[in-house]
């Protein structure tokens, strides 16, 4: 197959997109995705011997490309713990295919490590930060780390010559009197904020269809204050619904996978740190591609392999939500597992 041929699944989606967990560790604690009852000092993660090296990681996502990703988002938990992570970066912006190599982060180490990073060729970061207020956010983050070190986190990855995209999970009753201070922190600053529904992602954070703030009532909040006009979607896949201030090229994004659900442009296959292949960032269970890579097996073998899993799919998780949730016996994988 070559590039001009794409591959698609059952549901005629192509595969255009890799997230590649580098590791399960997270310095953060955030409800919404590793809360500290659940993930505390007895929790145990994966021995470093089970995660993909960087070669193997590379080899992987040349075959992915071979099969029609162009678009490669390095995730974690907190990929910036996984040492020499720009080594990897060089790796995978030498691929054949691929024009675009992203990375989500908390944005702890990230002025430490943000030059680095550029000079490796990421142009591009998404940090996580969900809320401005030092209360809310150590409530977020389950008292890891204050605002001004993800500031000046952002602030060296803007410097550096990296676009920056701020995230912001928004949850009903802790964090959502923060969507119009959010808004009016950012305006002006040139870096895109982007705010994502309270998701069902794996089994631990406690989610609540009520806890959900709406992408509606986002916007509307917004807009109350400073109007916002819709913008068109740049591309298949785009997960976030875009919007600009009146008058503006300032844009702002929402994340709906709950109240308005993208599943039939979704075109992401996830890699996790110990090389498992998931469809769908609500899986529950995953293929396993790093025995197949220590077993001896040929690329061809794997490509095959990958093909199978990914014309076969038919996810829709989110588009089938209620049914999914009245059937809670049903295991998913962790967020901090997958990646997001």
């Amino acid at each position: 197959m070559d590039q001009n041929s794409k591959m698609t699944d059952a549901l005629k989606r192509p595969l255009r997109d890799l997230r590649i967990s580098v590791t399960d560790r997270c310095n953060f604690r955030c409800r919404y995705c590793m809360p500290k009852e659940l993930f505390g000092p007895d929790h145990l993660f994966l021995p470093k011997d089970q995660l993909l090296g960087f070669e193997e990681i590379a080899r992987l996502a040349r075959i992915f490309a071979s099969l029609g990703v162009e678009k490669i988002r390095i995730t974690g938990g907190e990929p910036l713990l996984r040492k020499e992570l720009p080594n990897l970066i060089r790796m995978l912006r030498s691929i054949e295919g691929v024009n675009d190599v992203t990375l989500t982060t908390n944005g702890s180490l990230l002025a430490k490590y943000a030059e680095e990073l550029k000079n490796a060729g990421l142009q591009r970061i998404n940090v996580s930060l969900d809320s401005i207020d030092e209360n809310r956010f150590g409530q977020m983050n389950g008292g890891r780390c204050d605002v001004r070190t993800v500031m000046e986190g952002i602030d060296a990855a803007s410097k550096a010559g990296m676009k920056v995209k701020v995230n912001m999970v928004v949850i009903r009753g802790i964090n959502d009197q923060d969507i119009v201070p959010m808004a009016r922190f950012f305006r002006g600053t040139g870096h895109i904020l982007r705010y994502i529904e309270f998701m069902d992602v794996g089994n631990s954070n406690g989610w609540n269809l009520k806890h959900v703030v709406s992408k509606q009532e986002i916007i509307e909040r917004i807009h109350a204050e400073m109007p916002l006009e819709r913008m068109r979607s740049e591309y298949l896949g785009e997960v976030a619904d875009r919007y600009r201030y009146e008058g503006t090229d300032e844009e702002i994004g929402v994340i709906s996978s709950v109240t308005d659900s993208f599943c039939s442009t979704c075109t992401r296959a996830r890699l996790s740190a110990d090389g498992f292949l998931y469809t769908c960032l609500f899986a529950s269970q995953g293929t396993d591609l790093r025995s197949l890579i220590h077993s001896g097996a040929e690329d061809e073998e794997i490509r095959r392999l990958i093909m199978g899993v990914w014309g076969s799919r038919r996810d829709r998780y989110s588009d089938e939500r209620l049914l999914h949730t009245k059937n809670p016996e049903k295991k998913k994988i962790e967020m901090s597992y997958i990646g997001g």
